[in-house]
């Protein structure tokens, strides 16, 4: 392997490590389905239908990754996610 191969795979390997964070929404006793669904379409630009599912999933399975990117992307989102009153954490 050539130094620029193994310079280009160090870049592609780095990258793929910085955007491998998720926003994992939890489920809780206090907020509504609508109130979880119009907040992921606020906060994290889903669409009705997969804000919907995510709500869904939170509900029965108790979590949901509801977002992946960089933690400098995410970090924004989740804490509007947490002053909406969701639980929810970057992992």
């Amino acid at each position: 392997m050539s130094t620029i191969e193994k310079v280009q795979e160090d870049v592609a390997v780095e990258e793929q490590i910085g955007i491998n964070n998720e926003i994992v929404l939890y489920n809780d006793d206090v907020n509504t389905l609508d109130h979880v669904i119009e907040t992921l379409i606020r906060v994290c630009k889903h669409s009705d239908l997969q804000a919907e599912q995510c709500a869904i999933l939170v509900h029965y399975k108790g979590q949901c990754t509801v977002k992946t990117g960089s933690f400098d992307e995410l970090k924004p989102q989740c804490t509007q996610l947490l002053e909406a009153g969701l639980s929810a954490e970057i992992i």
